[in-house]
């Protein structure tokens, strides 16, 4: 291993976007942090049960809404799931049992004059010019406590809630209409901005809240409790220690093969360097660490040392010529060979990783969603692998062992 091998490898494009990639996500990793799942984290198990049990399909509708809802808000692992027809159960990563809709008129503490259970049914909004209006249909018990609630308090503005949380700074006022005391079931939120675009956005953030924040059936929490991270750690601990005895079974099996330290360790780099880049984009992206991915992140190192050893049987192979001139050009011959392979047995694996991915977010208000994660960092693991780091080891070889 000679300065001008090394000069070379070091001033190669690949080499150098690699390194780039790696300090990015070590940055990110220290500063975003790795955002974990339920199982490694903890977090809240949440049981609801609906006024009366209901079919199928409006338990179905119950569980899309109650997953959409919460998503809304950013919280990405959460497993929604019926229990009979009566029981919702709610799994959630370090966030705590959500409320519900509410309005309030006048002020931020007044009484509650509106919740979800209230809303009957949302309709489309309407945008007319830098206008919006978004109506919706409540109950008669719910039109008699607004109309309570509203009487006398005209151009007063109503303060709307998700989740204890004030969906909007600048709320809206409450009409004269609204104001006379007379309970009405047919409410329209009204408002203008300073752009049609800025009216639709407003208007379609008004419309989610509504609509995720109302249920065919009135709900209530029944049971609600913390859920341990201590498995998650105990998990964490193991796969560490597994992880380090891996790392020595695999190096000693490199070594028995081909009986060079300088092929064992950057085996070792790379694959470790895949694991940074992976978890890096994980950091950026807020991709829950769960033990889905986790699993994902293991095909994906399984992967690579395959991968790896196949580019490397393919190089000294080509080292049985013996001229110097015909060695190099074998050499490049069979780094590509290699690389065709590698690219080939990924587009398998991706293809075969996307319909789990679509049914896990398709579905993930039925608990399938887990399978999303462990799809998802699979497949960007496999990506990173054939477009950075495997390139980069071939690089390696084709250099060091020409």
């Amino acid at each position: 291993m000679n300065k001008r091998n090394l000069s070379e490898f070091f001033k190669d494009k690949q080499v150098i976007f690699m390194a780039v990639m790696i300090i990015i996500s070590i940055v990110s990793i220290s500063t975003m942090g790795i955002q974990q799942g339920l199982d490694l984290q903890g977090g809240a198990l949440i049981q609801l049960q609906l006024e009366k049990p209901v079919d199928d399909a409006t338990m179905e509708v119950i569980t899309a809404v109650l997953d959409k809802r919460l998503n809304l808000f950013g919280v990405k692992d959460v497993k929604v799931r019926s229990s009979g027809d009566q029981i919702v159960m709610i799994e959630m990563a370090s966030v705590d049992p959500p409320g519900i809709f509410e309005a309030r008129i006048g002020n931020k503490t007044a009484e509650v004059a509106l919740s979800g259970v209230d809303i009957v049914e949302v309709q489309p909004y309407e945008i007319t010019g830098t206008e919006y209006k978004v109506p919706f249909i409540i109950s008669i018990e719910g039109a008699k406590k607004f109309a309570e609630k509203a009487r006398g308090k005209a151009d007063q503005k109503v303060y709307m809630f998700l989740d204890g949380e004030l969906i909007d700074n600048d709320p809206p006022k409450l009409s004269a209409e609204l104001a006379n005391g007379q309970p009405s079931t047919e409410v329209v939120v009204t408002g203008g901005e300073n752009s049609p675009e800025e009216a639709e956005i407003k208007a379609k953030e008004i419309y989610t809240v509504l609509k995720t924040g109302s249920l065919p059936v009135k709900i209530h929490v029944v049971g609600s409790s913390k859920v341990s991270p201590e498995l998650g750690q105990q998990f964490l601990e193991g796969a560490i220690i597994a992880g380090l005895l891996a790392v020595v079974a695999i190096s000693a099996l490199i070594y028995i093969r081909y009986r060079k330290p300088i092929l064992v360790i950057p085996i070792m780099i790379t694959s470790i360097s895949e694991v940074i880049i992976v978890m890096g984009v994980a950091s950026l992206i807020h991709q829950n660490m769960d033990l889905a991915a986790i699993a994902g992140l293991i095909v994906v190192i399984g992967t690579g040392v395959d991968d790896q050893i196949i580019i490397t049987d393919e190089v000294i192979s080509s080292k049985k010529e013996t001229s110097s001139k015909r060695r190099r050009t074998r050499t490049r011959l069979s780094v590509k060979n290699a690389l065709f392979i590698i690219f080939a047995s990924a587009g398998t694996l991706i293809a075969a990783m996307l319909p789990l991915a679509y049914v896990g977010f398709a579905r993930g208000s039925s608990g399938i969603g887990t399978l999303a994660g462990f799809a998802f960092v699979t497949i960007i693991g496999i990506l990173i692998g054939v477009f950075i780091t495997r390139p980069v080891y071939a690089k390696f070889m084709e250099i060091f062992l020409k």
